[in-house]
């Protein structure tokens, strides 16, 4: 067993397939084959399961391949011994959506960066998740509770909503313009409360762009549900009505599991936590834990 054969394990299965494998790793696909069945031999385990086509990890598969991450840091940090830094070394990667990254955590991101000049970040934003169980990413924050897997799952904080109508009443031609999200995120408490005010129907502005909608409402012409982190002067604007929501919306932390007791990636996961914590109350510490397993 060596280190080039369990890299190539790590790549087929985030790859599913040897052919997609052997592209990303610049090597030949019988070669990819050969070494994947030489592991399997080695560990007396089965490693994948064809299923139309595509190479499915086994179990056995998903723990080798969480340690083969383990050993990948562990490599890095090696790699960064010899730099002349003091205190903690390592990059992570962290999945949020745009609206998080850019409020949440951009804001406190470089005085965090000075103080451990070790540490480098890189943020994964996108309308999609990563793929958290393929590795894609080292912490994720999610808006969704996700389902249960290998990594760490704990409910970080609640987000204030707020709904925003103009005061005064607009000409009947169009009247105020109601914003919503797409219908496959019907589930969330923004929409639920529009569609309990009759307002969903009504909707012509349909968008996850949360800077869109701010955008709509800021205009007086508009309606649209909005978290408090990114409306607080909105709040003291005396030609708009705001709203509390009865439901606030959960933010929840994933971390890897291999991560936990990682002196670095510790203070990582420290400091997004305390980027949850907001004086302004739009970010605010969730009334009971609510996770699988504490982060």
């Amino acid at each position: 067993m060596n280190w080039d054969d369990l890299r190539i394990l790590d790549a087929v299965r985030n790859a599913g397939t040897y052919a997609a494998a052997s592209a990303r790793l610049r090597i030949d696909e019988t070669t990819v084959a050969r070494r994947v069945a030489r592991l399997q031999a080695a560990l007396g385990v089965t490693l994948f399961d064809l299923v139309d086509g595509a190479r499915r990890p086994t179990q056995a598969c998903e723990t080798i391949c969480g340690h083969i991450r383990a050993m990948a840091t562990h490599a890095a940090d090696i790699a960064n011994a010899g730099r002349k830094i003091d205190g903690l070394v390592g990059h992570f990667r962290i999945s949020a959506t745009s609206t998080i990254a850019e409020t949440m955590l951009a804001p406190h991101a470089a005085g965090f960066l000075r103080q451990n000049p070790g540490l480098s970040l890189q943020f994964l934003t996108s309308a999609e998740n990563v793929n958290f169980s393929r590795w894609e990413a080292d912490v994720a924050l999610r808006l969704r509770k996700p389902e249960k897997g290998d990594f760490s799952i704990a409910r970080l904080a609640d987000i204030q909503l707020y709904l925003f109508e103009p005061v005064e009443a607009l000409p009947r031609d169009g009247g105020a313009v109601v914003c919503k999200y797409p219908d496959e995120l019907d589930a969330t408490p923004e929409t639920e409360f529009l569609t309990a005010r009759g307002l969903a129907l009504d909707a012509r502005c349909v968008t996850t762009n949360l800077r869109v909608i701010r955008g709509l409402v800021a205009s007086r012409s508009a309606i649209g549900v909005l978290p408090r982190h990114m409306c607080e002067d909105l709040l003291d604007d005396p030609l708009l009505r705001a709203t509390p929501l009865p439901k606030s919306r959960e933010l929840w932390l994933l971390v890897q599991n291999h991560l936990k007791r990682d002196r670095a990636a510790r203070a990582v996961i420290d400091w997004v936590r305390d980027c949850a914590v907001r004086p302004d109350g739009s970010f605010t510490r969730p009334g009971c834990k609510g996770a699988d397993n504490e982060v």
